[in-house]
């Protein structure tokens, strides 16, 4: 049986109350209690024959420049064969918040840079980068709404100009608020409910299909 490794990086959404102090792949604790945990268990089950390591480093609050501050240590160190971005919420929110956000410009050199990191310690490695999103709900106003709305091109083209998987969440959480209010799908309009985070996982699979050939 040939091993696999799925890395997932983001902020609290993908880290979803993870328990830090365990590091155990596979480990319910370690992956937490959203999308990960769901894409996980249906990979687990559906093709045990990988021999699948999957591993949750997403962690609360973190910007993009954050993400490239520990990506050596949280990524290129750990030489997944897959890595899952989500990023840029906070890099928004911070500055509504805190006036710590990260300007639109230097969100995309920075993406950029982590990216070019990657593709050259790990040229063998896919990326699947994934649409930042917000709900019209909670926390978010139309001003939220302006400046996620360039993030979320400049997510897209990036995935664009490397060709690589890109996850359309917004997309998908439009589509649902179509069959339910936002708020029952997220609690502040950034975290995803559980109903959500079911949003999410089935986005990304739709998006990535067959993980491994």
């Amino acid at each position: 049986m040939t091993s696999r490794k799925l890395l997932f990086q983001g902020d609290s959404i993908t880290d979803a109350n993870r328990l830090l102090d365990i590091d155990t792949p596979n480990h319910p604790a370690s992956l937490g209690s959203g999308y990960v945990n769901l894409i996980a268990a249906k990979l687990l089950h559906d093709q045990p024959e990988l021999g699948l390591t999957v591993v949750n480093r997403g962690i609360s609050g973190h910007r993009v420049v954050d993400l490239y501050a520990r990506w050596k240590r949280d990524t290129i160190n750990l030489a997944p064969d897959i890595i899952s971005i989500l990023i840029g919420v906070n890099d928004l929110w911070h500055e509504f918040s805190a006036q710590n956000g990260v300007e639109l410009d230097r969100f995309d050199a920075v993406y950029r840079m982590l990216v070019d990191l990657t593709k050259t310690a790990l040229p063998n490695t896919r990326l699947v980068i994934c649409e930042p999103f917000l709900l019209p709900c909670g926390l978010v106003n139309d001003e939220w709404q302006a400046d996620m709305h360039e993030r979320r091109m400049l997510v897209k083209q990036l995935a664009s100009d490397i060709d690589t998987t890109f996850v359309p969440f917004q997309a998908a959480f439009d589509a649902a608020c179509e069959r339910a209010p936002a708020e029952y799908w997220s609690q502040d309009g950034v975290h995803p409910t559980p109903a959500g985070h079911q949003v999410m996982a089935e986005a990304w699979f739709n998006a990535v299909g067959s993980i491994f050939s």
